[in-house]
Order: structure tokens, then sequence, then C-alpha cells
């Protein structure tokens, strides 16, 4: 039996064992939230996208990705941005399409480290999309089971992309170019798995020269929001991205609030001063289809 994490590395046999036990349990939150702990990707680095070019100024155009990003995507009362899906045009989905294919083109590995950046999380959340659209209508990313693997679901580890003669899946853009190359726990702000619970997928295309702003805009948005960080007769409840990922914002609860802090606003940054615990995680992998 070779049964696989998502990061595609075999299990142990206990881990096997354990993921026996806890399939009964997964629909009760907490239990469900460990179950998918044990299959969150590892940052591990893939030498290959190692390469920079400090002294390369070129843009990469992204004007493609913000004009879907400007008339598609509708920021809700609750603060959560939706993908008008249902609503793309034909000709858009090209458009969307022909902008991957531009990005697919490009040498990325002779470019500056900012510009790669950008590249890397626009051409995430465009796939993305794509991806989406290529299935619509679906309630979730996750019932899009393309990826190979016993117990694998949704498009993550599917090759989708092809980039300087290397096949690149979503889960490769994530886990194996920018977590591990970029060190940047803000990287988990701006990427987008368009789901409800996920950070916002912004409405506007990253670009290299405001990257950085951005990042901070993303992390701060996301935080000060109750599906990041909130609080229930005084007890912490937060993302269970801070749960899959734990490694990113700290080993532990006293570090993940530090984390938090760093953006958290008024009265948010006071409730977390005084909070030594997280009581526990929540997501909602609903879609993020806009009514």
């Amino acid at each position: 039996m070779n049964i696989k994490r998502s990061d595609n590395r075999p299990l142990s046999l206990l881990s096997i064992l354990i993921v026996i036990l806890l399939m009964p349990l997964a629909s009760n939150t907490a239990q469900a939230n460990a179950f998918e702990r044990l299959f969150a990707p590892k940052a591990e680095r893939w030498e290959f996208w190692d390469a920079r070019a400090l002294d390369n100024t070129t843009q990469i155009d992204h004007s493609g990705w913000n004009m879907f990003l400007g008339k598609y995507v509708l920021q809700g009362e609750d603060g959560v941005n939706r993908v008008r899906y249902s609503s793309v045009s034909d000709t858009d989905r090209q458009q969307l399409r022909n902008y991957i294919a531009a990005l697919e083109q490009i040498p990325i590995r002779r470019y500056s480290s900012e510009q790669q950046l950008a590249y890397w999380i626009n051409l995430y959340n465009a796939a993305t999309i794509d991806v989406v659209l290529q299935h619509y209508p679906v309630s979730s990313i996750r019932d899009i089971d393309i990826s190979p693997g016993f117990l694998a679901d949704g498009p993550w580890k599917k090759k989708l992309l092809s980039i300087e003669g290397e096949p690149v899946s979503l889960n490769d853009i994530e886990h194996r170019i920018l977590r591990p190359l970029w060190r940047d726990p803000r990287l988990h702000y701006a990427l987008n798995c368009a789901s409800i619970g996920c950070p916002n997928l912004s409405d506007n295309a990253y670009h290299a020269d405001t990257i950085d702003t951005q990042l901070d805009q993303a992390a701060t948005t996301y935080i000060n929001q109750p599906r990041g960080v909130s609080f229930n007769n005084g007890k912490l409840y937060i993302s269970s991205i801070y749960s899959w990922f734990r490694a990113d914002f700290g080993e532990s609860d006293a570090a993940v609030i530090d984390h938090l802090r760093l953006y958290a606003l008024a009265p948010l940054k006071d409730a977390l001063a005084d909070s030594g615990r997280i009581a526990g995680y929540r997501y909602d992998w609903s879609l993020n289809d806009a009514p």
C-alpha cells in the first residue's frame, strides 16, 4: 500500500494508521483540521528556480490580469472578495488563458527577485481562477479532483503549467518555489485558493515596485476580518492556515499571536495582547463565488 502525502512523499506506517483512525472522525471541525494538517505540504526548495538577475530591470506586463480582476472581482459587505465566475465572457476567459500562456513563455529565472515574486503570485492566482472556470459550476475547489495520487483532492498537484521546460503545479509554485525561496509568511495572504476562508483574491495584480506594500495590506485585511482572527466568549479562534503552515508563522501559540499582532488594528491588537493561547481553528472551503 503506497499512500502519499500531498507533497508526494510516502506516508509512514504510523501516519497511515492515523489516517485510518481519523477518517471516521473528520466531520468534527477540530479533528478535520488535525486530519488536514497531516497532509499540509512542507516547504521544500526546488533548486532549479534559485537563479536571480539582479541587474535586469525589465518589467513584466500584468495588465491583462489586472483588467480581469477589475472586471470580475467584487468585495462583499463582509469584506470577502468574490469572483463573478458565471459572468466571465468567452472572450475574457480566452484573454485570461492568453495571459497565462504569455507568462509561461517568460524565462523568469533571468529576472529580479521582485519581478519573480510578483510573477509567481499572479501566475498562481490566475491559474487557480482558470482551473475553476474550466470546471464551473462547483461548490468548492476541492471538488475539482484532477490531482494524481491516492487521497489527493483538488487541482493543486496537477501539472497545469510548463515554464522554462519544467512542468509546474500550483503546489510547486506555493510549496517548492515561493515558501522555501522567499520565506515570507505574508505570501499566504497573497495566494488565493478560490475559497471563502482564504485571504482575499486581490482586485489588483501584484507588481514588483509595490509588492511589499501590497503584501502588508493583504495581511492586514485578512487578520482584521473574522475569518482570519476572532474572539468568541473571550477565546481566540483563527484560520486553519495558521495550523496547516504553522512553521511559517511560529512554532508556538505565542509566536503565532505575535505575528497576528504585527498587522492587527485596535481593538483586536489589544485583545491579542491579553491572549496567551489559541482555542481553535476554522476554515470555509466554499467557493468564493459572487451571487
